[in-house]
């Protein structure tokens, strides 16, 4: 085997291996916005684990998904869906809401 590829070879298995390793790390938790709510309103997630939000806007306006303690923001298009990726949260309580319809659109993350 010639020496570049001794040193190439390893280095190609790890690449298509690790993206493999984090995808089952990975916790998709799903988020719907209709009628100017969030369902559902309380979401639990596992702390310390990477998780990613799937919201999906069943209403005819956009709006906003903002949760200020995690630092995300991003707008959900009408009929659109989205990713959001929190990360590893730790531990604790994270309030969010739709800063389009902030009166009705709200809710709370729990980290466990």
């Amino acid at each position: 085997m010639p020496a570049i590829l001794r040193l190439v070879l390893p280095v190609l298995l790890l690449a298509l291996w690790i993206p493999g390793a984090r995808a089952a790390d990975e916790v998709l938790v799903k988020l719907t916005i209709k009628d100017h709510r969030f369902s559902p309103e309380r979401l639990e997630i596992p702390a310390r684990t990477k998780v990613v939000l799937l919201i999906r806007n069943e209403d005819a306006e956009p709006e906003e998904f903002e949760c200020v303690p995690l630092r995300r923001e991003k707008i959900v298009f009408p009929g659109g869906e989205i990713r959001v990726v929190l990360g590893k949260v730790d531990p604790g309580e994270y309030p969010f809401f739709g800063e389009y319809h902030a009166a009705t659109a709200k809710g709370i993350i729990v980290a466990k």
